[in-house]
């Protein structure tokens, strides 16, 4: 069965700075002559790894609402400076936009069973993605998204 993680996009009030945070890593590891893959590092280290890799993906709550997602490629388990247990949820560096869908402020990330996710964008009948960011924020600020 697949499993999925929903996580809060911390510093992103919108999908394209998550892009461009994305790209601008990428770049650095490029120049930095690194392997060219996009993590997010975690103190927390999912017990269920075979599930999230078995085509799980990690959702990003940006401004409330889940808005995207990348799918899981692997998890990295590393000891940190201290010896404590950390990990790198390595990503595919590409965004999927998905349906919005609400939620509260949490720390760390959460388990999302394949009921619970929010359907791709195009997927479903909205079409808030073709929309300027700037409005999109607008709207969805005002409670109309």
């Amino acid at each position: 069965m697949t499993l999925n993680l929903v996580k809060l996009c911390v510093g992103c009030s919108a999908i394209e700075e998550l892009a461009a945070w994305i790209d601008f890593r990428l770049d650095e590891r490029r120049q930095a002559g690194l392997s060219i893959e996009q993590f997010h590092t975690t103190r927390m280290v999912p017990k269920r790894i075979d599930e999230l890799l078995d085509g799980g993906s990690l959702y990003w709550v940006i401004k409330g609402n889940i808005q995207c997602r990348q799918r899981l490629t692997d998890i990295r388990t590393f000891p940190d400076d201290q010896g404590i247990s950390r990990c790198h949820l390595v990503l595919e560096p590409r965004i999927i936009v998905t349906e919005w869908q609400p939620r509260r402020a949490f720390q760390g990330w959460r388990y999302l069973t394949s009921e619970d996710v929010p359907a791709d964008e195009g997927q479903g009948k909205s079409g808030r993605a073709k929309l300027p960011p700037e409005l999109r924020n607008e709207l969805a600020s005002l409670g109309l998204l």
